[in-house]
């Protein structure tokens, strides 16, 4: 059997992957900002455009931002200084263990990619007996 080939991102996968992970709710936080929350903690955030918030090229705030959380600052590192990767960060964020990442530009990831990010982000804020319940495998059939 062959393995399907990775697709691209997509902003809709977004809020699969999200609603797909155990006890989440689609809820608001600083204001009225679209945020996908565990136990009322959230973990990704649909993030307005602002002035701290510039895309250096243009001179433009970012319309289509997304906020998501990382496990640490060495993850956040990584991400965001990885050329290939599309997640970047702002002054704003300093100190705090989030990246950021233009809806128009997920496609620059695979899905699978994406997928890991978002669980990753999950994690950081699900209880330990939730988190350790989906990251425990279950009995194998065969």
């Amino acid at each position: 059997m062959t393995k399907a080939p990775h697709r691209a991102a997509t902003p809709q996968d977004v809020d699969e992957i999200c609603l797909s992970l155990p006890e989440v709710e689609l809820g608001t936080s600083w204001g009225d900002n679209l945020t996908y929350k565990v136990h009322g903690k959230g973990f990704l955030m649909h993030r307005p455009p602002g002035r701290t918030a510039v895309d250096p090229a243009t001179g433009e705030w970012y319309a289509d931002l997304l906020v998501i959380q990382v496990p640490s600052e060495s993850e956040k590192r990584a991400l965001v200084e990885d050329d290939s990767l599309p997640f970047f960060t702002i002054d704003h964020f300093n100190g705090y263990n989030a990246v950021l990442v233009q809806q128009s530009r997920l496609g620059e990831i695979s899905r699978d990619e994406l997928a890991e990010i978002i669980t990753d982000a999950w994690l950081t804020k699900a209880p330990k007996s939730l988190a350790k319940a989906i990251m425990t495998p279950g009995p194998v059939d065969g």
